[in-house]
């Protein structure tokens, strides 16, 4: 008997993912465990495995469509069973023809032009959880409108019309009219108040036709990260602060028992975890570093949940390191590496890519002196490492004497959301970070 292959709840509040590749194809062999194919979700990109050995008997569910978790997306046969074709339209993403004939019509319409559309939510395409936050804050899922696949309303799209709007202030106004389909060009509309912040093609310049190359669709994880930083840009008020840090001591401390510490700990030996000690020990004297703008307060967080950036071929993620600061240096730098090892094998889980209260990206790696990062919501701060490089620096001893010597120099930003961290708070937090870090004397295990 086939074994059905289902979209897994990859989360407490994931409840739809996108396929967004298959690695097998219908008749091939496959075992129990090994990667069956890619999803997408409002978190993660992840490899599902198979749930069981055989042949690839059908796929129902082709690449691009959006399910919700636990439809059968396809199923797997033992050895000599026949193979289905995909199929082409996904299954259970919409209901039937017949069922849809059921329901009597809300308008009568030409069949040359568009039907009044229904202002029901359940007939919105959206998950459980949109349709739950949209009926606690009173808004009319109609009146938006979707960025996910197919103009599906993500959990993303409520939350940003949610934050434009008091709760209780929101009409439940009527749906607006369906938008042309991209290969007939029309008049630019203007945008209803209500849309969530978005690129959006009517906003984007013409391009000559001379100019024009190849067209490349966002995946959905590039649009989520779109749709992300744009958010951020609008919700926080963005500043930066440079700071140049000597980092002679611990490059010479590290070059010293790299070899011995690697041997004696199996896992490499990176500048992350002095980074993130440097960090948690600003913290410790700023704390506001390490909080949320929750209306009008300031919640403080008890932990410190270090988000690092993870650079991947096909996009950003960042995985979080939680309880940061139970951890020693040898912890810290298991856990950095483990995530990171996980996040480019797309191995992680919704559960480690979220609850981050501060952020760590190291864009250094590639070679520039320092960036100006976007702090990743609801966070208020978020440090930049840039490249550590050899430079003359003048040096004055305690007899007052100044000479010029060679060091390791590295430039740490901080992007701080300045409605609750002014400045000078800013400005401290970096001095203690600075500090720890060119006086490191701990023991790293």
């Amino acid at each position: 008997m086939p074994t059905d292959v289902i979209m897994p709840q990859m989360g407490e509040s994931i409840f739809e993912g996108t396929i967004t590749k298959w690695l097998k194809k219908p008749g091939d062999k496959v075992q129990r465990d090994e990667p069956l194919f890619e999803i997408s979700t409002d978190k993660v990109d992840a490899e599902i495995p198979a749930p069981a050995s055989g042949v690839l008997q059908e796929i129902m569910v082709t690449e691009g469509n959006t399910v919700q978790v636990n439809t059968i997306v396809g199923t797997i046969a033992a050895d000599g069973e026949g193979a289905a074709p995909a199929r082409s339209t996904p299954k259970e993403t919409a209901p039937a023809p017949q069922q849809r004939e059921s329901a009597p019509p809300t308008k009568p319409a030409a069949p040359a032009q568009p039907a009044e559309p229904d202002t029901h939510d359940e007939d919105v395409r959206s998950s459980p959880l949109v349709r739950k936050i949209a009926r606690e804050n009173n808004v009319e899922l109609s009146a938006l409108t979707g960025t996910g696949l197919g103009g599906r309303i993500t959990k993303d799209d409520i939350l940003s019309f949610v934050q434009q709007h008091r709760p209780g202030a929101v009409a439940r106004a009527p749906r607006p009219a369906a938008p042309q389909p991209v290969a007939r060009p029309s008049a630019p509309q203007p945008a209803p108040q209500a849309q969530p912040p978005q690129v959006r093609a009517a906003a984007q310049p013409q391009i000559l036709p001379e100019l024009a190359g190849e067209l490349v669709a966002m995946t959905p994880m590039r649009k989520k990260i779109a749709e992300r930083m744009v958010e951020s840009k609008r919700t926080s008020a963005h500043v930066h602060t440079v700071f140049k840090v000597d980092m002679t001591r611990i490059v010479k401390l590290r070059e010293k028992i790299r070899r011995q510490w690697e041997e004696r700990h199996g896992v490499k030996l990176t500048f992350m975890p002095f980074i993130a000690k440097a960090l948690m020990h600003g913290i410790r004297l700023k704390p506001i570093v390490n909080s949320s703008v929750l209306a009008d307060s300031i919640q403080y967080h008890k932990n410190i949940n270090i988000g690092i950036a993870v650079a991947l071929e096909w996009g950003l993620i960042v995985p979080v390191v939680k309880g940061a600061e139970n951890l020693s240096f040898v912890g810290l730098q298991r856990a950095v590496t483990d995530l990171g090892e996980r996040a480019r094998a797309k191995k992680l889980v919704p559960d480690e890519v979220q609850g981050g209260t501060i952020t760590i990206t190291n864009p250094g790696i590639f070679g520039p002196q320092f960036g100006t990062p976007i702090i990743l919501q609801p966070q208020v701060a978020i440090l930049g490492m840039g490249g550590i490089f050899k430079e003359p620096v003048v040096i004055t001893d305690e007899h007052g004497n100044d000479s010029i010597a060679i060091r390791h120099i590295i430039r740490l930003v901080l992007g701080y959301d300045h409605r609750i961290i002014d400045g000078a708070e800013a400005d401290q937090f970096m001095v203690a970070v600075r500090d720890y870090l060119e006086k490191f004397d701990e023991d790293i295990g």
